[in-house]
C-alpha cells in the first residue's frame, strides 16, 4: 500500500515539475490538463507512465518552442539578455525503439559471450556420442524325459480241465494297461508299451547377420541417455523369416525402447537361426531379449 502511494506521489511531482520546465506561457495549462489525466488512471504503473511522457512531452515543446525565440532574439537589446539564462536545456527521455534496440544489442552480447567463453561447447560435450546396444538370449529349454508307463497285474482264477491234471488252480498273468491313443504295442508283443522318445530340441534366435541394435536405438533416448531392455516374441518358419508380428512379453517401461526392440525384431525377418528338432529346423515360436544402452 505505501508502495502505491509513493508511486502516486512520484508521479504527481513529475507533472508537476514538468509543467513548471515549460514555457510561462503554456505552464499552468498543461499543469491542469496532466493533472487531470493523471487522476482518471488508477494503476500506479499507468500514471507513472503519464508522467515520464509528461516530461518528455515537456522537453519537446521546450525545445519547439525555443526555435523561433532564437531567431528573434538577433534583433532584440542586451537588456533583453538575462532573459534567455533562465532556460534550462534538457535532454529528452530514452524513446520506447531506442530501449528496445538495447535490449537486442544485449541479447546479442551474451549469445556471443556463451559462444567466446566455451559454454555452449561444454553443453553439446555433455552428450555421448559412442553408444552400443546388445541382444540378450534366452537359455535353452531342457524338456524332461517322460517316465516309462507303470505295469499292473491281474490275479485270474482258472478252471481245471477234467482231462487235464490240474498242476495248480492259480497262476499270475501279466495285464498291460491300455495304450494311449496314437501309440502301438511293442512289436514283440510284451505286453509293454516303448517309452517315448527324447527330442533333442535346440531353440531359435538371432542369427549371425541379425540387424545392428545401434541402428535401431531411438534418435530421444539417444539424447536422453535413456537406455532399458524388454523381452519379444517372435514366431518364424524354418527359414528364420517372421511368420506372425512381433509382440512384448516384457516392457522396459519406456514407450521409446519398445517400440525401438520391436522395430530391431521386424527387421531381423530372415536372420533367426530357426529351432531344431533332432537336428532338422522347424517352425516355432520363442522369447529372446533386446537391450539397449550407452556404450562407456
Amino acid at each position: 500500500m505505501n508502495t502505491r502511494n509513493d508511486k502516486t506521489d512520484l508521479a504527481q511531482r513529475l507533472i508537476v515539475r514538468a509543467a513548471q520546465r515549460a514555457p510561462a506561457a503554456l505552464s499552468q495549462r498543461l499543469a491542469e490538463e496532466w493533472l487531470a489525466d493523471l487522476g482518471s488512471r488508477a494503476a500506479p504503473l499507468a500514471r507513472l507512465r503519464l508522467a515520464l511522457g509528461c516530461c518528455w512531452a515537456t522537453a519537446v515543446i521546450t525545445r519547439d518552442f525555443r526555435v523561433p525565440q532564437l531567431a528573434a532574439a538577433a534583433g532584440t537589446s542586451a537588456a533583453h539578455k538575462p532573459l534567455w539564462g533562465e532556460h534550462r536545456y534538457d535532454l529528452p527521455l530514452l524513446s520506447r525503439r531506442t530501449v528496445v534496440f538495447i535490449a537486442i544489442a544485449a541479447v546479442h552480447v551474451l549469445i556471443i559471450y556463451a559462444f567466446t567463453t566455451g559454454l555452449a561447447q561444454h553443453v553439446v560435450a555433455s552428450i555421448p556420442t559412442f553408444m552400443r546396444a546388445t541382444v540378450d538370449e534366452q537359455p535353452e529349454i531342457q524338456r524332461p524325459v517322460p517316465a516309462p508307463l507303470p505295469t499292473t497285474f491281474k490275479l485270474t482264477r482258472i478252471t481245471a480241465d477234467p482231462g487235464v491234471p490240474a498242476a495248480s488252480k492259480f497262476n499270475f498273468a501279466a495285464e498291460t494297461a491300455a495304450p494311449p491313443l496314437g501309440r502301438p504295442n511293442a512289436p514283440d508283443g510284451g505286453g509293454q508299451t516303448a517309452p517315448p522318445r527324447a527330442v533333442q530340441r535346440t531353440v531359435g534366435g538371432p542369427g549371425k547377420d541379425f540387424p545392428n541394435t545401434d541402428d535401431y536405438y531411438p534418435a530421444a533416448s539417444r539424447r536422453m541417455a535413456e537406455t532399458g531392455a524388454a523381452t519379444v516374441q517372435v514366431c518364424i518358419d524354418r527359414q528364420g523369416r517372421l511368420s506372425g508380428e512381433p509382440t512384448l512379453t516384457q516392457s522396459s517401461g519406456s514407450r521409446r525402447i519398445d517400440a525401438g526392440v520391436l522395430n530391431l525384431a521386424r527387421a531381423g525377418s530372415g536372420h533367426y537361426r530357426p529351432s531344431l528338432e533332432d537336428g532338422a529346423p522347424v517352425n516355432s515360436c520363442f522369447p529372446f531379449r533386446i537391450r539397449f544402452r550407452l556404450a562407456n
